[in-house]
């Protein structure tokens, strides 16, 4: 039996901008997981489960080297990318495919359904590729891990950044640039797949963050969940009427963000902060000339209950509802701004940064 974990994720800073081909954000990974289970089985089929979809399982068998899918309507496309994609590694490096039962949990959603927003997508995805390189024992790099889970979600999605991604593989506190996924739909189709994961991707940069010791970062749910492709896709389509525009948020958010990271290489949290409350200003702009809600009432709420401890609070991801953050530099504020944001209906979630090692997964 294999057993793989993946984090999720939120966005500290660095938001839409970082859709675009090498603008910075930056992300930091959570200790609640995705786990992908793969036991080897000697019938003539597998089976694909989710303890959150209990009566949406589906068989498989192979056809050759093909995964041959009972059924169409499923909840599970992102790991059926992920297998493609890893599977189709496997075989180029000459792994004969087997048969097996994958199961899949995750804790980034509560019991009772609530959607975080921590990037379910993105770390089932991880933890898929994880648990199938070790099924074929095959080693590979936190690189490598990224770049097959980045092909395999991207093919689904069809937008974002793949920051999320990146936070995943890497965990802890991270600077991510997004790469030109024009270039990688282009070299998908042109390279194999081993010297397409073998190349330089242009622009892409992941930077682990060390984060001053006095630091405290607090995350809210308000209750909404939030689609980030769909607002993706409303502030590209502003993008394409007001280019000039979109492009001045593009410099403004990437010095902002570039501010930040300093911050983190000086150690020091006061510049974070401020470059935390600019960030918030950029997307509080943005959103005003897009005419997209980005900071909801209570997002607002959230972020003006922080700046009362002297936080320094902003939206996560893209906003529309799901989390908002604030950083703290005394822990002593911490209860006073969690039972504040309690008593205004904020959810303030215990969660702890998550780093990874170099393990990728393990077998039991």
């Amino acid at each position: 039996m294999i057993i793989a974990k993946a984090p999720g994720k939120l966005y500290i800073a660095g938001e839409y901008a970082v859709v675009e081909n090498q603008y910075p954000a930056v992300l930091v990974a959570l200790n609640q997981f995705v786990t992908c289970t793969i036991r080897p089985t000697s019938h003539l089929e597998g089976s694909i489960t989710s303890h959150q979809y209990e009566n949406m399982g589906l068989s498989w068998r192979r056809n050759g080297d093909q995964m041959v899918i009972d059924r169409r309507d499923n909840p599970f496309v992102y790991i059926l990318s992920a297998i493609s994609v890893t599977e189709e590694y496997a075989k180029a490096l000459h792994k004969p495919l087997g048969v097996y039962d994958l199961t899949i949990d995750s804790q980034l959603d509560s019991d009772s359904g609530k959607k975080y927003g921590l990037g379910s997508s993105a770390a089932v995805t991880v933890a898929t590729v994880k648990a199938l390189l070790n099924y074929y024992e095959i080693p590979a790099s936190k690189e490598v891990i990224f770049k097959l889970a980045s092909i395999a979600h991207f093919t689904i999605q069809g937008n974002g950044s793949l920051g999320d991604v990146a936070a995943s593989v890497y965990g802890g506190w991270i600077a991510y640039r997004s790469f030109d996924r024009a270039w990688l739909a282009n070299q998908r189709q042109r390279c194999t797949l081993v010297d397409l994961i073998s190349q330089t991707w242009p622009g892409l940069e992941i930077e682990s963050l060390i984060v001053p010791n006095e630091l405290q970062l607090m995350i809210g749910w308000t209750g909404k969940p939030a689609s980030t492709s769909h607002l993706v896709d409303k502030i590209d389509a502003f993008h394409q009427i007001h280019p000039e525009q979109y492009q001045e948020f593009l410099e403004n958010s990437r010095q902002c963000v570039e501010r930040m990271v300093d911050g983190f290489h000086r150690q020091d949290i006061a510049t974070i902060q401020n470059e935390l409350r600019n960030n918030r200003l950029l997307l509080q702009s943005l959103a005003i000339q897009s005419e997209v809600q980005i900071e909801t009432p209570l997002l607002q709420q959230l972020c003006q209950i922080a700046e009362q401890f002297k936080g320094a609070a902003k939206t996560s991801g893209a906003g529309g509802g799901d989390c908002g953050i604030a950083i703290l530099s005394h822990p002593k504020d911490r209860s006073r701004l969690t039972a504040a944001w309690q008593a205004a209906g904020i959810e303030p979630l215990n969660l702890a940064i998550h780093y990874v090692d170099e393990v990728i997964s393990e077998s039991v």
